[in-house]
């Protein structure tokens, strides 16, 4: 059975609007995300230099990645591609040590038909061997060995070098190709 990797942060959750919430929280200020999409930025970048460490800091806060929202139809397909891949998530979580035990648990909540053995936190993902890797960071596309898709974020939108998939049901109907081709289904 083919393997895929699956990145978690704005693959299959959605950190840009915990950000959103908490500069809010903090300042008042509301920014919506159709604007990040409109200059091809990720959110502590649109904010310019003097706001961005501050906002950064964020991800090393404990509760940043608890609870984050879930994208959209990511549920349903993981579950049709479990059918026909062996799925792993694979998210580098090493830089925010306290991310760890909040994305441990989130994909226990969401995901509990994959296991736990099915779960990598690394701080680099050049050492994942896997026949697919869908992950919104280039830089992780290009040291991958297999088949790289690209998942449609603010900080790509120029990027043509991998096949690009906008959302969850676009996810699916890559996969249905690939396994038409191999005569599958």
């Amino acid at each position: 059975m083919k393997q895929i990797a699956i990145d978690m942060d704005e693959v299959i959750a959605h950190p840009n609007q915990r950000f959103i919430d908490w500069y809010e929280r903090d300042t008042g200020v509301r920014v919506e995300e159709a604007e990040l999409f409109r200059t091809g930025k990720k959110f502590y970048q649109y904010l310019g230099e003097e706001f961005a460490g501050s906002i950064r800091g964020y991800l090393f806060e404990k509760g940043f990645f608890k609870d984050l929202p879930i994208m959209e139809d990511s549920v349903e397909v993981i579950k049709w591609l479990d059918q026909h891949y062996e799925i792993f998530f694979v998210t580098s979580a090493m830089e925010f040590k306290n991310s760890m035990e909040d994305k441990y648990d989130w994909l226990q909540k969401h995901f509990p038909f994959i296991s736990w053995k099915q779960y990598v936190f690394c701080g680099r993902k050049d050492m994942i061997s896997t026949d697919y890797l869908i992950d919104d960071h280039v830089s992780n596309l290009t040291t991958f060995k297999g088949q790289g898709i690209l998942y449609h974020a603010p900080h790509n939108l120029d990027n043509t070098k991998y096949p690009r998939v906008k959302n969850w049901k676009e996810v699916r109907t890559f996969f249905e190709g690939e396994l038409r081709e191999e005569g599958i289904v």
